[in-house]
């Protein structure tokens, strides 16, 4: 189950020549793919392309009706090791990723395909995950691009272009032998456009045929002597034939007048951003019409000489828009400009940041700095400079969290629970959703070092007296972390524990599938045993746990498995659907059951105010965004009380928590009924009946002892 489907959407993917496509970035790039005649895809999920395999699996019918194979890849590695169809076969094939950490885990494929070379087009699509919206470390893909020899395309966010720039991809590659990246922001991925669209191209090649006529080229293997032979390929033969192609097909784009004393290099995917950055100093306009001179970067790796010296030559400076650091362009375009005798400035880092996002407001800034050098005459009137509305420590922070209801919250009230009794333990986090015990109200988590690597990152302590704890996703479970963690410390007789977050889901990605679901997938086989999988490597000590929410359950478990006597790994997992994901499939069910008349039952939690001490260890030990805090209605007690507000899903947790904890008895649960029976109605009339006879027999009480 995906964060959301695209049935409806993929029908448009069957237009052709003649017809408009409109519709989202993701879905232009698919279109794209057919349109080129790819013949396999693959990919594994992760911001801000999770939606675009969500769409490559949504079409997999249309795909295999024109020929094409679709594998959802068990990790990014997995992946990349598909483009090997491409190396003997006159295949076109398409995989996709979140960058950088997926390029990361694909980095051996990709190196040794690199190498070899391909002979059918290989196009690498990579989620630039960078700047205010990401949710990794802050690198790039560009070097990556240059320490492989592959090339890296950065189109400018326009439907068109993007569309454009897949197939002229898959031609790149062709003419060097060389697989190809694209890369697409955040931005670019969901923005919203129209094309025009030309008619799905069954393969030249189909997979099926490929395995039916196997080739092989000993001289494509990395293997000695072949690969002395890759690097000298690279810089006499593919380099040349890339750069040819560049120049020749104008993937590189020029904006503005012929001739000026300045100008400005940009990378595509910034082009929009910059134009809206001119066009607040009055040098553009909201279609592109900037006046001065403007290189657009499609292709960031590699550059084209020549281009470089047509454009630097007869100006005094040009202005370099490069996010992000090291600043790679910057640096080749200084090399080719004095190679070429030119004299022109080259201006990047000094006006820019050299770190973080560029946004319209940061760029603007550095234009205007440029501007100010090399153009006074064209520079905005410097604004006087006013204090912050509110400094930034008045905006209140917003730290990720867990949801409402998420059934890993009551796992780290239990280990707090444990903690409080045991002693703090070394805990070694992973990716997922999982990471947010970090941040309060938890605080717990030491490490983290990559997806499905918690258990390996305990794998250096040693314990005398205390093991070490680690947390594991099911989707990192599966991605890495079965062998790379669990394998690897059964192999070396790790006497930690680890505890495998089991909530059926690749949740943290939008909530696809995995092997351990507890969804029938009509494409894949699901239902595999996370605990099954683990003895299977050796593990001797194994539990599972299918209810989270039993915060005492949990307690327990994790008591016993740090204190167990045997050594060598253990494994806990513990397990309770994806609350999100449960939301999106019993919500609209409810309110299907609700409309037609059915009688509907839900369940929500509250405080009792009289009864609630105004402790608020429910909150320190739950953090559940549902719980908050209201005036004690008390007038003689003076800290507020605890509240549950309506976004409740009724999991139980606080009133678990609470209870494990001995703090409090002052919750309750309620059952809300739609469409009440008969009976129903007879059953709320007697408890009102009642209620109000013990509630009026407590006032008399009152009102005789202030007498």
């Amino acid at each position: 189950m995906a964060e959301r489907s695209f049935k409806a959407e993929v029908e448009q993917l069957r237009i052709g020549a003649g017809e408009v496509f409109r519709g989202e970035g993701i879905l232009a790039v698919t279109k794209a793919l057919l349109q080129s005649g790819v013949a396999y895809v693959g990919g594994y999920q992760g911001s801000p392309i999770s939606h675009l395999i969500d769409v490559f699996a949504d079409a997999s019918e249309l795909m295999a009706e024109l020929g094409v194979h679709f594998e959802s890849s068990a990790s990014e590695a997995a992946a990349a090791a598909m483009l090997a169809a491409s190396v003997n076969y006159p295949l076109r094939g398409a995989v996709a990723w979140k960058s950088v950490v997926g390029t990361n885990v694909a980095s051996d494929a990709l190196s040794n395909v690199a190498s070899g070379g391909v002979t059918g087009g290989a196009l690498v699509i990579l989620g630039e995950d960078y700047g205010e919206g990401s949710s990794i470390m802050q690198e790039r893909t560009h070097a990556f691009a240059m320490k492989s020899q592959m090339w890296l395309l950065d189109p400018r966010p326009n439907l068109s272009l993007i569309v454009d720039m897949v197939e002229k991809g898959f031609q790149l590659s062709e003419a060097s032998n060389t697989p190809v990246m694209l890369e697409l922001r955040v931005r670019a991925c969901h923005m919203t456009g129209r094309f025009a669209a030309r008619d799905n191209r069954r393969p030249t090649m189909t997979v099926v045929e490929a395995t039916e006529a196997p080739k092989r080229d000993i001289e494509r293997i990395v293997l000695p002597p072949a690969n002395f032979l890759h690097e000298v390929e690279k810089v006499e033969k593919r380099w040349p034939a890339a750069l040819d192609f560049i120049r020749m097909h104008g993937l590189n784009e020029r904006f503005g007048p012929a001739t000026d004393e300045i100008g400005i290099i940009v990378q595509g995917g910034l082009f929009n951003s910059l134009n809206r950055a001119m066009e607040l100093i009055d040098l553009s306009d909201a279609y592109g019409g900037a006046r001065i001179p403007v290189h657009v970067l499609n292709v960031t790796y590699p550059l084209v000489p020549d281009e470089v010296h047509d454009f630097c030559a007869g100006k005094h400076a040009v202005l370099v828009v490069e996010e992000g650091q090291p600043e790679f362009i910057e640096h080749e375009l200084n090399t080719l400009v004095r190679r070429a005798g030119l004299q022109t400035q080259i201006i990047g880092k000094d006006v820019l940041p050299r770190a973080g996002e560029y946004s319209g407001t940061v760029i603007r800034d550095g234009l205007a700095a440029f501007l100010r050098s090399w153009a006074p005459d064209r520079a905005p009137p410097v604004a006087p400079t006013l204090p912050p509305a509110l400094p930034p420590s008045a905006v209140p922070q917003r730290p990720a969290g867990f949801c409402t209801g998420c059934p890993e919250r009551p796992i780290f009230s239990a280990m707090k629970l444990v903690q409080k009794e045991l002693g703090a333990f070394h805990v070694s986090a992973d990716i997922g959703c999982h990471l947010f015990s970090i941040l309060p109200p938890f605080h717990i988590g030491n490490t983290t070092m990559g997806y499905g690597l918690g258990t390996a990152g305990a794998s250096a302590f040693k314990p005398r007296d205390k093991r070490a704890i680690a947390i594991m996703g099911d989707g990192g479970f599966w991605h890495n972390g079965l062998t790379s963690g669990i394998g690897n410390a059964v192999f070396n007789q790790d006497d930690n524990l680890t505890i495998v977050i089991d909530n059926g889901y690749a949740a943290a990605t939008g909530g696809q599938d995995i092997p351990s679901s507890k969804a029938e997938n009509a494409n894949r086989r699901t239902n595999n045993p996370i605990e099954k999988a683990a003895r299977g490597v050796g593990v001797g000590w194994a539990k599972t746990l299918t209810r989270t929410y039993d915060v005492a359950a949990m307690r327990d478990a994790i008591r016993e498995a740090v204190t167990a006597p045997e050594k060598g790994p253990k494994v806990l997992v513990a397990q309770s659907e994806c609350q999100l994901n449960r939301q999106r499939r019993v919500k609209p069910l409810m309110a299907k059951a609700i409309k037609s008349g059915e009688r509907v039952v839900r369940e929500r939690f509250g405080v009792d105010p009289d009864t609630c001490t105004g402790d608020h260890s429910c909150i320190r030990l739950s953090g559940c965004p549902s719980l908050t805090i209201r005036p004690n209605p008390d007038l003689l007690r003076e800290h507020p009380v605890a509240h549950v507000d309506n976004s409740c899903v009724g999991c139980g947790v606080c009133g678990e928590v609470s209870h494990t904890a001995v703090l409090c008895p002052s919750f309750y649960k309620a059952e809300i009924v739609f469409n009440p029976n008969r009976r129903d109605r007879i059953g709320a009339r007697l408890r009102g009946w009642a209620i109000g006879a013990l509630q009026r027999r407590a006032d008399r009480k009152r009102a005789a002892r202030a007498f």
